[in-house]
């Protein structure tokens, strides 16, 4: 099989706190001036990629996953040559078409016309071939009313229509696709998957990212695990999303401390320290079934009096695919802000309507439309047991689907012989 993609012991380091060289005299003087009197920290070495190697071949269709941090996103801008390996050799045979963030590649003052004739010419086509697929692109977009309006006016989730049918449409040999599932509507991630599904079938090399892990096997055939930067896992995906997920989450408890959970992300100024499940009495359960009634209690530390605070979580099945999410905006609590110190919310569930099996629970702490303090990706293991939900002396389960209903059959209608 030919190699489209041959990556060869990349490596790739930032310098955390290195200074912007100063181009510009005054600066230079300004800088020299201040110089004795400002202690300089030491520069602090980050390797995003540390010694990563493989080789994907013609029409592979790969799956790329990692928790966030990894080096995913690094690798592949490395790979689509936005940033360049410390060390290393990459080879690409063919043309390399990329989405790795909503709008990329696109000038913000051109419209979209225009973008998409100055795509085509970045990736070596003539302009009769761009003009020749214009329609198409506009139309799978569904941009045609704004095609001749600058992009600075688009929509974000204009903005990914259109980026991934000029990165579809322009017939890549290559396509490299990060997250673009995590923007836009249901019809819209159907369609893309789709797309790709077709670009499989038609021999052409696919990279996607995604933390859907059922998009992943679904569309995959083979899986990369980047793990702090290195090659973790290089599998057939279903092997490797089944070693991914078993590192997720400590083994479900009552109680699951979060202090030293990581990799966490954002400001630290308010944290989580731990997770509580518990019955409608406020007794810990060690073992929770479908149709319970459920508090979760999360408790936190706050490190600062901060106001508008949004604490919530998301409750995603072992593939990725999220099942519910809740906050406090969305029931309208505002919060003031809150003492230095810590404390707890708590959420009360009427009834948990999951079906039994396992689950995994996100949580965050943001400011409203603000930035995120802690966000805490899979940090619960929740395993749902079977239950009599019906009072029928019978149990569901998996094969049932996902999520049950309150329900009863009432046959007042019905005709007997």
């Amino acid at each position: 099989m030919t190699a489209s993609i041959t990556v060869e012991h990349i490596s790739k380091s930032y310098v955390l706190g290195a200074r912007q060289r100063e181009t510009m005299l005054r600066g230079q003087l300004s800088n020299l001036l201040r110089a004795p009197f400002r202690r300089k920290p030491p520069n602090e070495i980050l390797w995003a990629l540390n010694d990563v190697s493989f080789s994907i071949g013609q029409g592979e269709v790969v799956g790329i996953i990692g928790r966030n941090g990894a080096g995913k996103s690094t690798l592949l801008k490395v790979l689509s040559r936005i940033t360049y390996p410390t060390s290393g050799r990459i080879r690409v045979n063919g043309r390399v078409a990329s989405l790795l963030e909503v709008g990329t590649g696109f000038h913000e003052e051109l419209s979209g016309r225009e973008n998409i004739l100055l795509n085509g010419s970045i990736l070596g086509m003539k302009r009769a071939e761009v003009a020749a697929k214009l329609d198409d692109i506009v139309s799978y977009a569904g941009v045609e009313r704004f095609v001749d309006t600058p992009i600075k006016r688009y929509s974000s989730g204009m903005r990914l229509r259109l980026g991934f049918a000029v990165a579809a449409h322009l017939e890549p040999d290559i396509l490299i696709v990060d997250e673009v599932l995590a923007v836009g509507d249901a019809g819209f991630q159907k369609k893309c998957l789709n797309t790709m599904e077709g670009m499989r079938n038609g021999g052409r090399t696919v990279l996607f990212v995604s933390h859907n892990m059922a998009a992943v096997e679904n569309l995959c055939t083979r899986g990369i695990w980047i793990d702090s930067g290195q090659v973790r896992m290089d599998a057939p995906v279903h092997a490797v999303i089944q070693d991914y997920m078993r590192t997720f989450a400590a083994e479900q408890s009552g109680s699951i401390d979060l202090r030293t959970f990581e990799p966490r992300r954002g400001s630290g100024d308010v944290r989580y320290t731990a997770i509580e499940f518990l019955d409608a009495e406020r007794r810990r359960l060690d073992v929770i079934r479908s149709g319970d009634k459920l508090v979760v209690r999360l408790h936190y530390i706050a490190n600062k009096a901060l106001p508008n605070l949004n604490f919530g979580f998301r409750i995603s099945t072992e593939m990725g695919t999220m099942v519910t999410e809740t906050n406090t905006r969305i029931h309208n609590v505002e919060l003031p802000p809150l003492a230095v110190g810590e404390g707890y919310l708590d959420l009360e569930v009427d009834a948990l309507n999951l079906l039994p099996g396992r689950y995994y629970l996100t949580a965050g702490i943001a400011t409203m439309d603000g930035p995120p303090h802690d966000v805490l990706d899979n940090c619960a293991r929740i395993d749902i047991e079977s239950a009599d939900i019906y009072g029928s002396g019978r149990t569901i389960d998996s094969r049932f689907g996902l999520v049950f209903f309150p329900q009863r059959w009432k046959l007042d209608g019905v005709r007997y012989a």
